[in-house]
């Protein structure tokens, strides 16, 4: 059977304080897309059969063995207006720790039909319209979450609560890959 998996980057006590945020906001704007979600950084999406899940588990482990674990910092808010999307960034530094680690995601997954996230950000609330996207911002104003990024998550779809739920955690493994160097024979 066909399933949704998403790859993301998550912390527990993160999520714990972005639910606070969630709440309130909803408490002033009632039912917003993203209001019952973990705090999440989405890698990626997929659909595949239920079968295929330990194929790619096995290529998330291998990959994830090659990352070194580094620290993140939540320091602003930042928002998509074409997508209504109110969401928590990460400071520059931790952007460029992310991005490399979503672009080898990205590659060792190439040959599914991906979702794909290049930008690291953590949502708040989606399809926001103009006016709530301005309560948002008006709500939050400064920032200050961290957490050790030291693995990623794999995640199902339930169609029936239409959330995702955790299935598995992948640590990094500090081991870089060995640059390949061209031998002499003679």
């Amino acid at each position: 059977m066909e399933k949704t998996y998403s790859v993301v980057f998550y912390s527990k006590p993160v999520v714990d304080s972005v639910k606070k945020m969630k709440d309130l906001l909803k408490s002033k704007i009632e039912w917003y897309n993203s209001c019952n979600s973990e705090a999440h950084i989405t890698i990626c999406e997929f659909k595949i059969e239920e079968s295929q899940l330990d194929s790619i588990r096995q290529k998330l482990i291998k990959i994830c063995d090659t990352f070194t674990p580094s620290q993140v910092y939540l320091d602003h808010f930042g928002s998509y207006e074409n997508a209504g999307a109110f969401f928590i960034a990460p400071n520059e530094e931790s952007k460029n720790n992310l991005k490399p680690i979503m672009k080898k995601i990205h590659e060792t997954l190439k040959s599914l039909q991906l979702k794909k996230s290049d930008d690291p950000h953590m949502s708040i609330g989606r399809r926001l319209t103009p006016e709530n996207l301005k309560i948002a911002f008006e709500l939050f104003t400064t920032i200050a979450l961290q957490f050790e990024c030291n693995e990623i998550v794999l995640r199902e779809f339930d169609p029936k609560v239409k959330q995702f739920f955790v299935i598995d955690a992948i640590p990094f493994g500090s081991n870089p890959e060995p640059e390949f160097v061209q031998g002499s024979l003679f």
